[in-house]
Formats: C-alpha cells, sequence, structure tokens
C-alpha cells in the first residue's frame, strides 16, 4: 500500500496508535517492534478492541482488516512526513543537550496565546514520538512545536526530514549523554543537524 492511500485510511480514522492495550475505537494500529517485542502479535488484539485496521510488517499475521508493509516504523514516519506537508502550518523544531522540554513548553504558552499551538508532549521527541506527535495534531492547528531528541548521529537529520520545520533552535550543547555520539565534536555534528537542514530549505534559525 502506498503512503497516499494509507493517507486516505488515516483522514477517516480516529488517529493512530502504537500500543494495543490502549488502542481507541476507530484507530490505526502501527505494529513496531522493539528489543523485547513484536508488535505484529498484537495486531488481532488491536483490532478486537475496535481499531479500523493494523499496519503489520510480518505475513505470518495477516487477518481481516490488516495492512501487510516492508517496514511499520518507516511507514508511520512516512505517514506523519506527508501528513506534515497537508497541514501547510509553520513548524518550530527544538533540540539542543537540555532545556529543550522547558524551552517547548515555554514557547507553547507564549504562542498559545495568539495561535492554536499543538506540540510535543511530554518527551516524545525520537524516531517513534516526533511522528506520534505529528499524526495527533488536530485540524484546525495554526502552528506546531516539535521537541527532537537525539542518540546518535543522523537522528535530527531524520526528524527534520519528517517533520519539515520552518524554524528551529539549538537550546545548547553539551557533554550529557555522549555515548552514542564518541565525542563533544560528535554531539555539535549531530544537533546542528537542524541548523544543516535550515539552511538547505532556506528557512530560519532562532
Amino acid at each position: 500500500m502506498k503512503t497516499e492511500q494509507l493517507y486516505s485510511l488515516f483522514k477517516e480514522s480516529t488517529g493512530v496508535s502504537t500500543d494495543s492495550r490502549t488502542v481507541g475505537k476507530g484507530q490505526i494500529f502501527f505494529a513496531l517492534w522493539g528489543d523485547n517485542y513484536n508488535g505484529n502479535k498484537f495486531a488481532s488484539e488491536a483490532l478486537a478492541k475496535g481499531a479500523s485496521w493494523a499496519v503489520i510488517d510480518d505475513p505470518l499475521f495477516e487477518i481481516e482488516n490488516t495492512i501487510l508493509v516492508d517496514d511499520c516504523l518507516f511507514e508511520l514516519q512516512a505517514l506523519a512526513a506527508h501528513f506534515r506537508k497537508e497541514m501547510k502550518v509553520p513548524v518550530l523544531a527544538i533540540t539542543g543537550t537540555n532545556g529543550k522540554t522547558t524551552t517547548k513548553e515555554l514557547l507553547a504558552a507564549i504562542l498559545a496565546r495568539k495561535f492554536k499551538v499543538h506540540y510535543t508532549k511530554g518527551n516524545l521527541n525520537n524516531h517513534i514520538g516526533v511522528p506520534l506527535t505529528i499524526l495527533e495534531a488536530p485540524a484546525d492547528s495554526e502552528m506546531l512545536i516539535i521537541e527532537m531528541g537525539a542518540s546518535h548521529i543522523g537522528e535530527i537529520r531524520t526528524l527534520c526530514l519528517i517533520a519539515k520545520p520552518d524554524y528551529g533552535i539549538i537550546t545548547n550543547i553539551g557533554t550529557a549523554h555522549i555515548e552514542g555520539f564518541g565525542s563533544v565534536e560528535g554531539v555539535v555534528k549531530a544537533k546542528t543537524e537542524l541548523y544543516e537542514y535550515l539552511r538547505k530549505v532556506n528557512a530560519v534559525a532562532l
């Protein structure tokens, strides 16, 4: 199934879910993999609880109302990127070693005085959380604030291709959580992927 077809189903749904325990009626369930679980095993449970469709990537679990794809995570990210493009609202991205969540909350509180702002809840700022945040945006949103975290080089670049920010802020660059980056220079390279994206699309760095 192409992303455009999945997007048509998404527009008719009540949203998306990656957790069969809390999936809502009419939602599309994405069977993601983890270190200790295989989401495909819970597709039937999600459908029994009222999910309209279950996106799976293992043919062994195909039943009625499942959609078989090559990679569930890739399809979730592609769907979010497509929805973001269709929304046509400004997106502000925030990253940094620390201070991301506080900065996000402050900006959301200020901007909400003039705009209908949808923003990252909690710390859903990774390769799964960012797509979910975008896909949860109400249709009448006037601005999105997306927090972006990273544990390795290349992650911010991927998140930018999904969220397509028009504005970006790097709160700071430090040595916390340096394990996945190898060095301070690696942290710098990872975080500045946001500014590199903004430069390429002629967007605004704050």
